[in-house]
């Protein structure tokens, strides 16, 4: 038992053997490996004749075995042809294994095989090949069976005939399998047949007789006196096996050896070391592959004795073997490796004292510490090292590659890492795998430092900063030793040189990480990192691109659960990059590092951290210099971009500004710790953007409690003007996250907006700090002004609690707020719009505290008569601050116009209509019909598409209107006065508003013209006129929000329709128009409320509705010119703008005939309403341009019933008599859905009977104008049968199929069983 266990716990320890070692050496083998195909092709063919033969020896196995079997079963005497039988076949046994070994032999390199010849082998190969045969033939005769007696057949199955226990050489080809499993099974029964084959020829006392009759190849020579023939046999087998790269032998030949060694004790180790050298020797006449396996057999034997246990308990022969190990290591490159694993597995087991008498004093050795150095040896160095860490003490045998005395400090100094440079850069030979030398360096370079733990549970991060700023000697040592490591190595060996290397500068990273302390991360991600990264990055097609995909990855990943990690890489990353890490690299690294900022101590770290960056930056770095050093050719580059640095910093500082809000947007904060890092956000873009420090750099408010600071070089004012509109955001993302707005307790609870007028007024008081530009005497008033409005308007907001008041006068407050910032942002361009709307907030909220001011007194008296004019000069006042208004102040004033809304006059609403209906183009040529005063013609020429269409062509036939557009005050003032279109009662065009009115509603309409004539031509005030249509638009789309059912919005629809129908007012933009066509159907026709008080008359309507018909049966006509054939592109723009057109006029009509509807009018006031329905269908049915669609006056018929009945009999006689073939068929689907709701049994029948019974005549004749004169197209004559079959059964519904039958006649009656069939035939019997 002991022996079995012995056996499997070695089969154990090879099985590991198998699963590292081999790998590894076979994986660093292979870039070097080269193969003879001569060589391998004989080696095949000799593998194959062994394995004949193995076969054979098998096969004559089993005939003895068979023979014996017969012997027992047999009763007979035994006879003497019996006999020679048996001995015959063991003779041809004998004679097949000698003939196995000796073609072995040439195979396993032996010095005995070194002068055979192919030409012999082959002979040998056809000797045994006749052998084989002869064989086979003799098996084939008639066998005598032998007459053995039971003892004996149980005798022969145990032992041989030397009297030792069987031996089965059939294991070793098992130990090649490519199944670890079998592998592993063969090398336990190896060991366990030759185990007790050792344990009997222990205890025989006449061992010269085997030794002298079954050697089995062993010599007396080999040192292996005290072991079985077999046994040296095995051995020597073995040796030879771990040289053949046949499939897995070399695995399974070192697992054998490795436990046989460790399991029979009688193998002497020295005698074992000498075999090797003698077996695997490596001679003169050998070539290629030959060579390399005999090395790797060698390594791999080196490596089985080494697992084998056998050397730490005999430590005396372990010089001899480390020297045997190192002379091997020199033979070949790739040996190195390999040899020195071999080495350090056997030192982790032994003493100290043995490591330094038997490891150390090993011969050749030294020498090759030495050399290591000069030749680039990493294995040497790994070997060093990890000697030194056993022995805790200096020794002379490592000659230069470890200082004396050794330490951290004297180990990555600079002057010691420059000797270990060349070794650390041959480092790269076992690519893709990173050099074992490698990670011993980071864990001598990154030792783990278990950190104290405070038993103080109250321990807050306060004392961890404090912690950090004194950090110990300890710390302070390990950032220099790797600061050395990397300046030396990595930036001055490896990344100078290839691909491979830099390759391996990003392995060496990923390896530092796990160990890597926060305050170590600048160093590795230094300046030339990040630029190698970068320009690997910025071309897909380099080499190394998903090297650092990879490495970006990974990088990430690691920072994932700490904001210290990745607040230092973000930093990192931009720092080297200018701020382009995204924008050169094409990826999302560091907007996804940023978005991972989800808590309140995480965003607070990071902004502390940008605004360091901000500060600390300056015109000369050091960044300029490390990329000089990175060029090798021209030294003049490091000048030239010191002289850049002043322009790339200013980008980094506009990246901190536009990256310090954005903290917010992936945040998942309560509202108290938002407020938190808001404040300190505002804080940062208010100092570094409104205000310069006059003395130094620092400045202490007391009554804030906070210092200030300033870079030392000045702020560029475009830096200043992208701090204040990330302020002017920031204000506006606050007031919108809080909704409606709830007084809190106290002014500044969460209110971003009145801290940020208390920090704006602490700091202009402090005298050594200034607004960063100097304001003019009006723009300083306005000012002054904005903030004493403000102060006052949150006083009363207090006040006021939870009235509706309340968000007016908030709404107000952020609006003066972004005007005082649009001040700073554009001077002297908004102050009377500011002093504009202080007089309104003063109007809005009069107090007896008033700030005295020009012009006040006069708007005092009055208050009821000037109210309504207030609210046009507000409205008024809003208008002229959107041309120019950056995107939070618009937001400013959508929210202030949307609490508004609901005072806005009608001549305040004209106004903002006027402005959607504007000429993008000045008119070239007058019609005598457009006057102010005609509205009626004005508003059918709006709706006149043919007309608009002509101006369309006459529009692309001349170049007329870019002159116009480039003109000087002609054409503005022509802009000012021509008004296209009106609304729908010319009295209201213009009501209310006298010349002043009329001139402040064109001044900021002209301003757009005058400012940006001279910049880019008329294109530019042609843009500039769309977007502030675009965001008046988006004041009556927040109007209609808001009114919702009010008459006015009749009026918005009716002006919005003739802006959208006009070509001149959309022209050149399609965003335009596709704009108010989605707020007519949205905001109009799908709100939830409609106008349906008395207020709307049925005479405006009336107009309404017979227009929208018009354009619903308007035909699509192609454009003519004379000059050109149109595009298909524009041929296709113009298709689907007449198709926008018939949709809009659609839903515009059933939009009308709901609210007419609504208001339950009486039929005499209907009856034009009904006039117009009519004109429609007579076109319908008689005109030829009508394109009205059947499915839409269906449509009609089937939401307002009383229209379809009141036209039933129009319908009727038009079916039967219309000149058009095609719309006679398509009438009867009319009239079929006005007779639908007939088809039920519902009370409502008898209106509709009436209504069939009063026109049983006219149907009459209609059928039988239809029987008569069916249409010759088949689907046409399908739909008339189908029509006159829902006919009859709706005839036959409502009983009157009698009075039908009757009046169409015997010979009608006839026509239409022959043409409508089983229909009639069944409306017939029902008359019956």
């Amino acid at each position: 038992m002991k022996t079995v266990f012995a056996s499997r716990t070695t089969a154990a320890a090879g099985s590991i053997f198998e699963q590292t070692f081999y790998k590894g050496c076979i994986s660093m083998g292979s870039k070097k490996r080269s193969s003879d195909s001569v060589e391998e092709v004989e080696n095949q063919k000799s593998t194959n004749t062994i394995s004949d033969t193995k076969v054979s020896t098998e096969h004559l196995k089993k005939k003895i075995k068979k023979v014996k079997k017969n012997e027992v079963e047999s009763n007979n005497n035994t006879s003497s042809d019996t006999k020679v039988s048996s001995e015959h076949l063991k003779k041809k046994i004998k004679k097949v294994k000698k003939n196995e070994v000796e073609i072995e032999k040439p195979n396993d390199n032996d010095n005995n095989s070194n002068g055979v010849k192919p030409m012999e082998r082959r002979k040998k190969r056809k000797a045994l090949d006749k052998e084989k045969h002869r064989s086979t033939t003799s098996d084939d005769k008639p066998e005598v069976k032998p007459i053995v007696t039971s003892s004996e057949a149980k005798e022969a199955e145990s032992r041989t005939s030397n009297g030792l226990p069987e031996f089965h050489i059939g294991v070793f080809k098992d130990l090649g399998s490519a199944d670890g499993s079998v592998r592993e099974a063969a090398a336990e029964r190896l060991v366990m047949e030759l185990q007790a084959v050792q344990k009997a020829y222990d205890v025989l006392e006449k061992k010269e007789d085997i030794d002298g009759g079954l050697k089995l190849e062993a010599e007396k020579d080999d040192g292996l006196n005290n072991c079985a023939p077999s046994l040296r046999y095995a051995v020597r087998r073995l040796i030879r096996g771990v040289s053949s790269s046949r499939e897995c032998a070399r695995q399974g030949f070192a697992l054998g050896l490795t436990m046989l060694v460790g399991a029979v004790s009688d193998i002497a180790l020295d005698s074992l070391l000498k075999l090797i050298i003698d077996l695997l020797e490596v001679s003169s006449s050998m070539k290629g592959q030959e060579i390399k396996d005999c090395l790797l057999g060698r390594l791999f034997a080196y490596g089985a004795l080494a697992r084998s246990g056998r050397l730490i308990q005999e430590t005396n022969s372990i010089n001899e073997f480390t020297g045997a190990v190192i002379t091997l290591a020199t033979k070949k490159r790739y040996l190195q490796e390999p040899a020195v694993v071999v080495i350090l597995q056997l030192i982790e087991k032994l003493p100290v004292e043995v490591v330094l008498k038997q490891v150390l004093e090993a011969p050749g050795l030294h020498e090759w510490f030495e050399g290591a150095t000069e030749a680039g040896n990493p294995d040497a160095l790994l070997l060093a090292l990890k000697l030194r860490e056993k022995i805790s003490d200096d020794n002379k045998s490592f000659g230069k590659l470890l200082p004396v005395p050794y330490s951290s400090s004297t180990m990555f100094s600079s002057e010691h890492l420059s000797i270990l440079s060349n070794c650390l850069k041959e480092s790269t030979f076992c690519q893709p795998r990173v050099h074992g030398v490698w990670p011993v360096l980071v864990n001598i370079l990154l030792p783990d430092v278990v950190p104290e733990i405070s038993t103080d549970p109250s321990t807050n991060s306060t004392k961890k900063h404090k912690k950090n700023r004194k950090s110990s000697s300890h710390d302070e040592d390990v950032q220099k030793n790797l600061q050395n490591f990397w300046s030396v190595i990595i930036e001055g060996s490896l990344l100078l040189s290839s691909h491979d290397r830099k390759h391996l500068v990003f392995d060496v990273i990923l390896l530092v990480l796990p160990r890597l302390p926060v305050s170590c991360i600048p160093i590795v991600l230094s300046y030339k990192i990040v630029q190698c990264l970068v320009d690997v990055l910025s071309t897909k097609d380099s080499w190394l691109y998903k090297c650092a995909q990879h490495f970006l990855e990974k990088l990430s990943d690691w920072v994932t659960n700490d904001d210290n990690r990745r607040v230092s890489v973000t930093m990192s990353l931009q720092k080297h990059s200018n701020g382009k890490f995204d924008n050169i690299t094409r990826t999302k690294t560091v907007k996804d590092l940023i978005s991972g900022f989800i808590t309140e101590s995480g965003c607070m770290l990071f902004i502390q951290n940008l605004i360091d960056m901000f500060l600390d930056i300056h015109p000369a770095s050091e960044e300029p210099s490390d990329q000089s050093q990175t060029t090798d050719e021209n030294s003049e580059i490091g000048s030239i971009e010191e002289k850049e640095v002043t322009l790339t910093s200013d980008f980094l500082k506009s990246w901190v500004v536009d990256s310090i809000p954005s903290v917010l947007k992936h945040s998942k904060l309560d509202n108290e710790a938002k407020f938190r890092v808001q404040k300190e956000i505002l804080k940062f873009l208010a100092v570094q953007g409104l205000f310069s420090s006059s003395l130094g750099t620092e400045v202490t408010s007391f009554e804030l409690g906070e210092k200030f600071r300033w870079p030392k070089a000045a702020t560029s004012s475009s830096l200043c003007r992208v701090c204040i509109e990330q302020l002017q955001l920031l204000l506006a993302n606050a007031q919108k996250g809080e909704g409606n707005h709830a007084v809190a307790s106290g002014l500044e609870a969460n209110d971003l907006g009145s801290y940020f007028m208390r920090f704006l007024g602490v700091l202009r008081n402090i005298p050594s700090v200034s607004l960063f530009r100097s304001l003019s005497d009006d723009d300083e008033k306005a000012f002054k002004k904005l903030q004493a409005m403000e102060t006052r308007l949150s006083r009363e907001e207090r006040n006021c609690g939870m009235s509706a008041d309340a968000n007016r006068l908030h709404a107000l407050r952020y609006l003066l707020i972004q005007l005082l910032l649009q001040i700073l942002m554009r001077p002297g361009e908004f102050f009377e719009a500011a002093s504009e709307t202080i007089i309104c907030c003063k109007k809005f909220f009069p107090s007896p505290d008033l700030l005295n001011s020009s012009g006040e007194d006069e708007d005092k008296d009055d208050d009821d008569e000037e109210a309504p004019e207030l609210m046009d000069v507000f409205v008024d006042t809003l208008l002229s601050l959107l041309p120019q208004s950056s995107a939070p102040m618009r937001s400013a004033i959508e929210q202030v116009f949307k609490y508004y809304s609901d005072d806005v006059t009608d001549d305040g609403l004209l106004r903002m209509l006027k402005v959607i209906k504007k000429d993008l183009k000045p008119a070239r040529r007058q019609e005598p019909d457009i006057h102010n005063s005609d509205s009626d013609s004005d508003d059918d020429d709006l709706l006149d598409i043919q007309e608009a269409e002509e101006e369309e062509e006459e529009d692309e036939d001349s170049d007329e209107a870019e002159t116009a557009g480039k003109d000087g005050s002609q054409s503005e003032d022509s802009e000012g006065v021509v008004t296209v279109g009106k609304d729908d009662s010319g009295s209201d065009s213009d009501g209310g508003m006298d010349d002043e009115a009329m001139f402040r509603m064109d001044s900021y309409l002209a301003q757009i013209f005058k400012e940006k004539r001279n910049q880019a031509g008329g294109e530019t005030a042609h843009s500039q006129l769309v977007l502030f249509k675009l965001r008046v638009l988006s004041l009556l789309e927040i109007y209609l929000h808001e009114n919702q059912g009010k008459p006015q919005v009749l009026k918005v629809f009716s002006n919005l329709l003739q802006a959208f129908l006009n070509p001149t007012t959309t022209e050149g933009s399609e965003q335009l128009g596709d704009r108010i066509c989605k707020i007519i159907e949205h905001k109009i026709f799908k709100a939830k409320q409609y106008p349906k008080d008395e207020s709307v008359h049925l005479s405006t309507l009336e107009p309404l509705l017979e227009k929208n018909l018009k354009l619903a049966s308007k035909p699509f006509k192609k454009k003519k010119s004379s000059a050109t054939t149109p595009s298909k592109k524009k041929h296709s723009a113009s298709f689907q703008k007449h198709r926008k057109i018939t949709t809009l006029a659609q839903n515009s009509t059933f939009w009308i005939l709901k609210i007419i509807d609504s208001r339950n009018f009486q039929q005499p006031q209907l009856q034009k309403v009904l006039e117009i329905i009519e004109t429609s269908l007579i076109n319908y049915f008689d005109g030829k341009n009508s394109m009205l669609k059947v499915d839409f006056l269906k449509e009609v018929f089937r939401r307002w019933g009383w229209i379809g009945r009141r036209f039933f009999t129009f319908l009727v006689e038009k079916c039967g008599g219309a000149k058009s073939k095609f719309r006679r068929v398509e009438g009867l689907d009319l009239i079929l859905e006005i007779l639908k709701p007939l088809n039920s049994n519902s009370e409502g029948n008898q209106v509709g009977k009436k209504m069939v019974s009063d026109n049983i005549d006219h149907i009459c004749g209609l059928v039988k104008g239809l029987v008569m004169n069916m249409p010759e197209k088949q689907g046409k004559r399908a739909e008339v049968r189908k029509f006159c079959g829902k006919l009859f059964a709706v005839l036959t519904n409502l009983k009157l199929s009698g009075r039908f039958v009757a009046g169409l006649g015997p010979e009608v009656c006839g026509v239409c069983e022959s043409q409508i069939g089983k229909a009639f035939v069944d409306l017939k019997k029902q008359e019956v």
